[in-house]
């Protein structure tokens, strides 16, 4: 192997196991999120609310859109990733109330 696909092997391994880090990070955040959406389905069973509520969702949706912006992440990934956490997140509120 020469000395740049040596280098090359190095860089592809260090950025691989960068990715495996976030990827964990990833999946610790969305658990914890889930589990605070979890709490506010549980009120919102008790308390007889609707379990989605669209006027905080279009509010999160521009605010991860700015943020996607600022972190230069495509915006339309973004919303579509949060459009479909929402949805979850709605499929749980859902069932708690039945």
């Amino acid at each position: 192997m020469t000395d740049a696909a040596t280098r090359a092997a190095a860089l592809l391994k260090e950025h691989r196991e960068s990715i495996d880090r976030l990827d964990a990070i990833l999946v610790y955040t969305l658990a914890e999120r889930f589990a605070h959406t979890k709490a506010v389905g549980r009120l919102k069973a008790e308390h007889n609310l609707p379990p989605s509520d669209p006027a905080r969702e279009a509010r999160q949706i521009e605010r991860l859109e700015w943020l996607s912006k600022e972190a230069d992440l495509d915006p339309e990934f973004a919303k579509n990733f949060l459009a479909f956490i929402i949805s979850e997140v709605i499929r749980h509120h859902e069932k708690l109330k039945q």
